[in-house]
């Protein structure tokens, strides 16, 4: 007989429930494999060790010694620091530093006011002294002691009215060192400003005078 003759061909049917069990069977089997626990893998092997614990001191401290006191921390030198180190101390080997200037010119007007203050100044101070100086003379007796002297020595009746405080007498020698005083502001601010003109005109020609300074060590 020909194939065409023969009964039709049987499929299988799966029976009932045959794949529920096929993947309930998968569920419970990845379920019943173990979880990784969180935490743990591969950081936990790549921990270093913990460092090993410092040595123990055999020597115990005894009761009632003092402490050891902390050890400072180490100096930390900068580039900065360590320039100026190293300048100081080529500067301190060097010794003060030097310098050699040239005075060249002096301002006339300048010096006039100066000269003219301080020579009032030495004005006043000329003639307060002059005034305590005869004060304390006239107060001592040495007046009453030269008149004495004079009418003793020489005699008669020409010295007896004789009086040295009619001739030198305290507003006598006050007026003439006023006129003095003033005398010497006039000339010692004339005499200043001239010499400031001849050191120009000689500095001028000769290149002035020069003065070397230095710091302080």
């Amino acid at each position: 007989m020909s194939d065409r003759t023969k009964g039709p061909a049987t499929v299988p049917v799966p029976k009932p429930g045959s794949g529920q069990s096929g993947s309930s069977a998968a569920d419970e089997g990845t379920a019943a494999r173990p979880k990784p626990r969180p935490g743990k893998g591969k950081k936990d092997d790549a921990l270093p060790p913990p460092p090993p614990l410092p040595p123990v001191d055999q020597k115990a401290r005894p009761v009632g010694a003092p402490m050891a006191p902390p050890a400072s921390p180490p100096t930390v030198t900068t580039p900065a620091t360590a320039t100026a180190t190293a300048t100081d101390t080529k500067a301190a080997a060097r010794g003060p530093r030097r310098a050699r200037l040239r005075l060249t010119r002096i301002d006339p007007w300048t010096v006039m006011k100066t000269a003219f203050l301080l020579s009032i100044a030495f004005a006043v101070v000329t003639v307060v002294s002059v005034a305590m100086v005869w004060q304390v003379l006239g107060a001592a007796g040495v007046w009453d002691s030269i008149n004495s002297t004079i009418q003793e020595a020489i005699g008669g009746e020409d010295v007896a009215d004789f009086q040295v405080e009619d001739y030198v007498g305290t507003s006598r020698v006050l007026g003439f060192t006023m006129l003095v005083a003033a005398i010497d502001v006039i000339l010692i601010t004339a005499g200043a400003t001239l010499t400031a003109f001849l050191y120009n005109m000689a500095a001028a020609l000769l290149g002035g005078v020069e003065v070397t300074l230095a710091e302080d060590a």
